[in-house]
């Protein structure tokens, strides 16, 4: 039976919610750019494009450490995205009515 290197588990832990915020964070500010844009399918393809090519090599660095990091970063990734669906799937605050 092997070991679990716990040191690298929480490395890969700690950078796969930096970049599971980076890369939601990045997503929304493209959507925001790509809504006030004349051309939003650039706009959305270079922000993809960005956001693919971080993860990825973040990725693969982690990748590098072990095993155990690799699942500590594909972990808190994952953790992080159900996070950022949350918050989005929240219901908009709707405004008191005035009074005249």
């Amino acid at each position: 039976m092997s070991a679990i290197d716990w040191a690298g588990f929480a490395l890969g832990l700690a950078a796969g919610a930096g970049t599971g915020a980076l890369f939601f964070a990045g997503l929304a500010l493209g959507l925001r750019l790509a809504l006030r844009a004349r051309n939003p399918g650039a706009v959305l393809m270079l922000s993809g494009a960005l956001r693919i090519a971080v993860l990825l090599g973040i990725g693969w660095l982690v990748a590098q450490i072990g095993a155990a990091a690799l699942a500590g970063f594909a972990l808190a990734f994952l953790a992080v995205r159900f996070a950022a669906i949350a918050l989005a799937r929240r219901p908009a605050r709707k405004e008191a009515q005035r009074c005249s």
